[in-house]
């Protein structure tokens, strides 16, 4: 049963304190605020990483929907929220044309097509639209692909999957800004950032510069 005939069966509920009336209420909205500092090992030497929220309560329940359960509706208030923060990331910054430059993280491609779509892609457009409503030049660079390789990391260490990751994180050249531009990295949960190190690499080599990276959540 599809989600929307599922709705008009059910009553629609948050998914977040599972109060009835709309699927992210105003109170679970206010668990997104940030941004909040991220240190991770994986990223030392790499850009600076903020999250919206830890990885728990609403924030997580959000999260999860919309990545696992299918609720790709979600995707507007996640992509609104991203919006509000990305202003406040200190180090992140538009191109010298006022354009900001939003790569979306990679999702694996038996994924992708059971989710309906690259999530942090549509995440991404969302947050696209919210700036440009506000008055910035944006623009979404979906560029980067894993390889069929990549396995799921679900309780892989860190070590593990820096390794699951090594050279298959690649880059979509007709998605690429020019060589020279700055970008910002989306994710939606930053763990041991084992991801966004890998994506920096990439985008780095390709000669872009990671001002920042953006996530929804992080662990501990």
């Amino acid at each position: 049963m599809t989600t929307k005939l599922l709705d008009l069966v059910l009553p629609v509920r948050c998914v977040g304190c599972r109060t009835n009336g709309r699927l992210w209420c105003e109170t679970c909205e206010g668990e997104f605020g940030g941004p909040i500092p991220v240190r991770r090992a994986a990223l030392a030497d790499g850009p600076l990483a903020y999250a919206l929220a830890a990885y728990r309560g609403a924030a997580r329940d959000a999260v999860l929907a919309y990545k696992e359960r299918g609720r790709r509706e979600l995707a507007e208030p996640l992509g609104v929220a991203v919006a509000k923060a990305l202003p406040w990331v200190p180090e992140a910054r538009p191109d010298p044309d006022g354009v900001w430059w939003l790569v979306p993280a990679p999702s694996r491609r038996r994924s992708s097509r059971l989710r309906g779509g690259e999530h942090m892609t549509n995440l991404a457009r969302w947050c696209a639209t919210e700036l440009a409503g506000a008055g910035h030049g944006v623009a979404v660079a979906p560029m980067l692909e894993l390889a069929r390789s990549v396995t799921d990391s679900v309780g892989l260490d860190p070590a593990a999957r820096a390794a699951n990751l090594a050279g298959r994180v690649r880059i979509r050249s007709r998605a690429s800004p020019p060589s020279g531009t700055p970008v910002v990295l989306l994710d939606d949960v930053i763990t041991t950032g084992a991801t966004a190190a890998a994506c920096h690499e990439v985008l780095k080599a390709a000669g872009l510069e990671v001002t920042a990276v953006l996530a929804l959540t992080s662990t501990n």
